[in-house]
């Protein structure tokens, strides 16, 4: 191990500029290359800070993934690109050719890119003595071991959790503040007591599991939360739930999935919060390990995941946060779209501010009574 610190490092790559799930698919619009043009833009990203994230290859991935699944995958793009179908069982087999893992010509290089940068990250990490990174790209929660499922091919941070202990990490805390449970890493470390998750996300909601009284063995608190969730609510969530049981936990690494589809203007979710509430959940759980790994994950409105991912490296990278945009940032959100569908345009407050305004109010009786259940445990 060296002595020196690693980062703030901000991973990413233009394989997310080039690509889409399709143009019918929530995916298909841009999200990582907003955030790396906003960063770009507000002159947060330096070349000491940014790397190019290197993709996986099938190899490495077993570390999670079947090595069977991950030879299908990579036919599926092959096959793809070449304008050739699948094998008529790949789609009940593998979850591949679906509504939500559709063929694309990227269905492979891409996830294997946040699965690349998730292994590099924690290799890295683990070779110092504190570090902070963070993986836009990444965040690929519902990926499971031997097919596809929920937009995920394969599981990234299940990924870089694993890889953080085979690396010789001890404790690792995973926590997913993403609108959808985290159901693929929950199945990836299942009863393994070295390895804290948490997962606060809207209930009933796909994948409906998650629910209050799933334990995983153990090691597991989900935390569903109704419709409306908002930043006060989030914060006493913070405050009974999550930053309790990971400082209690002593971990040597934190992987935090911050999805950020539980924004009010998400079209997926029904949750209220604004970013300043992921915000603050990043700030209050960075300083409970020495490293930490901060992913995407959820989040189809591209302005408003846009500027939450890149707040987000702003405060990792200690950059003070405008109160207006400039001219160069403002460009860079005027310039998006949905990319078909007729919804409606941001109002002007997105386009011109990094930040929204708070979005509190009163906190509900069932999450009191939620996180009473949770604190007995």
């Amino acid at each position: 191990m060296t002595s020196a610190p690693v980062g703030p490092l901000f991973l990413g790559s233009e394989i997310y500029r080039g690509s889409s799930y399709g143009v019918l698919h929530p995916l298909r619009v841009p999200r990582v290359p907003v955030v790396m043009d906003l960063c770009q833009a507000l002159g947060w990203l330096t070349p000491q800070a940014y790397r190019t994230s290197p993709r996986a290859k099938p190899a490495a991935l077993t570390l999670l993934h079947d090595p069977g699944y991950l030879e299908a995958l990579v036919q599926a793009e092959s096959l793809t690109r070449a304008g050739q179908p699948l094998p008529d069982d790949w789609r009940p087999r593998f979850g591949l050719g679906t509504l939500t893992n559709p063929c694309y010509p990227e269905m492979f290089r891409r996830p294997a890119t946040g699965a690349g940068a998730m292994l590099w990250a924690a290799e890295t990490l683990a070779a110092v003595p504190s570090g902070v990174i963070h993986v836009p790209g990444a965040g690929t929660h519902h990926g499971l071991a031997g097919r596809a499922a929920g937009f995920c091919y394969l599981n990234d941070v299940a990924l870089g959790v694993a890889a953080l202990r085979r690396a010789g990490l001890a404790r690792v805390a995973y926590v997913d503040l993403d609108a959808h449970h985290g159901d693929g890493v929950e199945a990836a470390f299942a009863g393994q007591p070295e390895i804290l998750l948490i997962s606060v996300h809207e209930e009933n909601r796909w994948p409906f599991t998650g629910r209050l009284e799933d334990d995983a063995g153990g090691n597991a608190f989900n935390l569903p939360v109704p419709r409306g969730f908002h930043d006060d609510e989030l914060a006493l969530v913070m405050d009974r739930l999550v930053l309790p049981r990971v400082a209690a936990h002593r971990p040597e690494a934190i992987v935090l999935q911050c999805g950020v589809d539980g924004l009010a203007e998400d079209p997926l979710a029904r949750l209220a919060l604004s970013n300043r509430a992921y915000l603050a959940a990043v700030s209050a759980l960075q300083p409970l390990a020495p490293r930490l790994i901060v992913t995407g994950g959820g989040g189809y409105n591209p302005w408003t995941v846009g500027r939450a991912w890149a707040a987000i490296w702003g405060l990792l990278s200690g950059q003070e946060m405008p109160d207006r945009l400039s001219p160069g940032a403002e460009a860079v959100l005027r310039a998006l779209g949905w990319n078909g569908g007729a919804r409606a345009l941001p109002s002007e407050l997105i386009y011109t501010t990094l930040l929204d305004p708070p979005r509190g109010g009163p906190v509900r009786p069932e999450i009191r009574d939620r996180l009473a259940v949770l604190a007995r445990r």
